[in-house]
């Protein structure tokens, strides 16, 4: 194998890379990423769980392969001033050369490397913007938490229905779920089906899709795999097993108390609060009796305590409420319009939490035990 390559086309396949490659002791070559060449020269790292292929521009003067410690790679790439990088396959080795540096690096030939799985059906597929895709993900994500005893809430929900697409994630404690409407949406799947894609696989699409200027990204579904391909680069992924909660039966219905307020003041109030935050992270929130304002109440036994009111439209009983004030601002910072709707139907119970003019997105969080 001889290529040669552009140092920026390289940097930016290793930039892409080096999240995935795994430090797994017991398997050195998951820290590798597999330089390959076909039309373009191909660049793959996976985990076993998740695998990464961007395709990037080069001169190929000998076909082959060669598997490379990412982060080595990626540091020289990062620090060369040259344009141009020639990269050779010696034995087992890669050369790399520029016009005033040369280093040879060892490697592992690529029968070593896991075999990439590959979708299957591509005939049926999801097109969608992929600023859409990026920030409806980046919505949901903050409800999500990783965890070993209930699998199926460490990842995403992405449920297709005629018509639409929600994306919902949940950590039993809140619950983010965006929907995206069909018009958005280029789409030739015939049934509806849901799935569960994981928060990794969920965090390196966001961060491919930030990294790439790309319109549209294309998805392809098989029974426990998905496939994202965005311009140069493909995600294949498992899927999570199992039933996602039944969170319909959650969400608040019978809101008794509904309060309109300013996005931004509220997620100040809270932020300056926080100064003053004990260690269970719970701040009040109350509702005064002539429904003008919210007021935010925090106190910490070693510090002091501050009230911070917040003009606010109120509808029915007056309410006291405790959050986590970090669960909280997380889902005030998803909505990006500048006027909030709360409904609350009791203290105790989840509280509805959305934009007052778009209702393509909600969060639900439930109250702190007060102390």
């Amino acid at each position: 194998m001889k290529i040669i390559l552009l140092k920026e086309n390289l940097k930016t396949g290793l930039l892409i890379m080096e999240k995935v490659a795994s430090s797994n002791l017991s398997l050195p070559i998951l820290r590798n990423v597999l330089i390959k060449t076909n039309t373009k020269v191909q660049l793959t790292t996976t985990d076993l769980e998740m695998a990464i292929t961007h395709f990037i521009s080069g001169k190929i003067e000998e076909s082959g392969s060669i598997t490379i410690p990412v982060t080595t790679l990626s540091e020289i790439a990062n620090n060369l001033k040259s344009e141009k990088i020639i990269l050779e396959k010696k034995n087992k080795n890669l050369l790399l050369k520029t016009d005033n540096y040369e280093a040879l690096l060892q490697g592992i030939d690529e029968e070593e490397f896991p075999i990439i799985p590959k979708i299957k059906n591509k005939d049926e597929f999801i097109e969608i913007n992929s600023n859409l895709l990026a920030n409806s993900l980046e919505s949901v994500i903050t409800a999500a938490s990783f965890s070993e005893v209930r699998p199926e809430i460490s990842g995403v929900l992405f449920s297709f229905e005629p018509g639409v697409i929600k994306l919902v994630a949940t950590d039993s404690f809140r619950l983010a779920e965006k929907t995206i409407n069909q018009e958005q949406l280029k789409i030739n799947f015939e049934k509806g089906f849901k799935t569960i894609i994981p928060l990794k696989t969920v965090d390196a699409l966001i961060r491919v899709i930030k990294q790439q200027e790309t319109e549209r990204v294309k998805i392809y579904f098989d029974s426990n795999q998905v496939l994202f391909c965005i311009n140069d680069t493909e995600i294949i992924s498992r899927l999570i097993g199992g039933n996602f909660p039944d969170y319909q039966q959650i969400i608040p219905k019978d809101l008794k108390t509904k309060i309109t307020i300013k996005n931004q003041e509220l997620i100040d109030a809270i932020k300056i609060s926080g100064a003053f935050i004990p260690r269970s992270n719970e701040i009040k929130i109350t509702t005064n009796k002539d429904h003008k304002f919210l007021e935010i109440f925090s106190q910490d036994s070693s510090l002091g305590e501050n009230r911070y009111r917040v003009p606010a439209e109120i509808e029915g009983p007056d309410r006291v409420i405790s959050f986590n004030w970090r669960y909280l601002i997380d889902g005030l910072r998803s909505i990006k319009e500048e006027e909030l709707f709360l409904g609350i139907s009791e203290e105790t119970k989840p509280t509805l939490i959305k934009a007052v003019k778009s209702p393509s997105f909600f969060y639900i969080l439930m109250p702190l035990k007060s102390s």
